[in-house]
């Protein structure tokens, strides 16, 4: 397993206790010596290190299969996620606290209120739900968002066979302009023929697709016209 932000590694220390072979990444270089102190002799591995910045394959090369757990800050929580998506494979299953407007976004389907670019991204790479609330008056000092717990848990492979460079365009462009439908916001891009080869209504809007629609979406236009 691998925690980011182990702090004084009060979590670390109770995955350790199960038995599980443990990595704890903190960036406090205040707190990495205590941390180092209290789960080290439990055989922790300890990385200081930025987890957005991390070398990820170098950092969990020892191992082909490994399970995350985090409380994320908003402000790095969902690229951190997506970025891990992409690039650390080795990382089959997710666990994270973060802020429920982040998590509620993550785990999102087609239709909801909060589903946007980061709920395509995540349905390309896995499958994610909401398994848990955290209501604010738990902390000390008591913050003003609640949190929620989402697992997120990777595919063997992508929902889709589709160029993902090409996807993500017509998603990150139609989502730009969300209040408008597809034949306004792809225009250029996505032409009536190919609305119609992907069955995809030309008057929806990017919150109406799942990512199997932006997936036929993508391929209709590789096809070309």
């Amino acid at each position: 397993m691998v925690e980011i932000g182990a702090g004084l590694g009060s979590l670390t220390l109770a995955l350790a206790e199960t038995g599980a072979e443990v990595t704890a990444v903190e960036i406090d270089r205040h707190l990495v010596p205590l941390l180092r102190a209290n789960v080290e002799p439990l055989g922790v591995r300890v990385i200081e290190a930025d987890a957005i910045k991390l070398d990820w394959a170098a950092a969990l090369a020892d191992d082909d299969r490994w399970t995350l757990v985090a409380n994320l800050p908003y402000n790095v929580a969902t690229p951190l996620i997506l970025d891990l998506l992409d690039d650390a494979p080795m990382i089959e299953r997710m666990l994270i606290m973060v802020q429920r407007e982040a998590g509620e976004r993550l785990a999102a389907s087609a239709g909801d209120d909060a589903y946007g670019i980061p709920s395509v991204k995540v349905a390309y790479w896995a499958t994610a739900e909401v398994v848990g609330r955290v209501p604010a008056t738990v902390f000390v000092p008591r913050p003003r968002v609640e949190s929620v717990l989402v697992q997120i848990t990777r595919r063997e492979r992508p929902a889709v066979d589709a160029e993902p460079e090409l996807l993500f365009r017509l998603v990150r462009t139609a989502f730009g302009h969300r209040r408008k439908m597809l034949r306004r916001s792809l225009d250029g891009l996505v032409d009536r023929r190919q609305f119609g080869a992907a069955g995809v209504s030309p008057e929806a809007r990017p919150e109406d697709l799942d990512v199997m629609a932006w997936g036929r979406l993508a391929d209709a236009v590789s096809a070309g016209p």
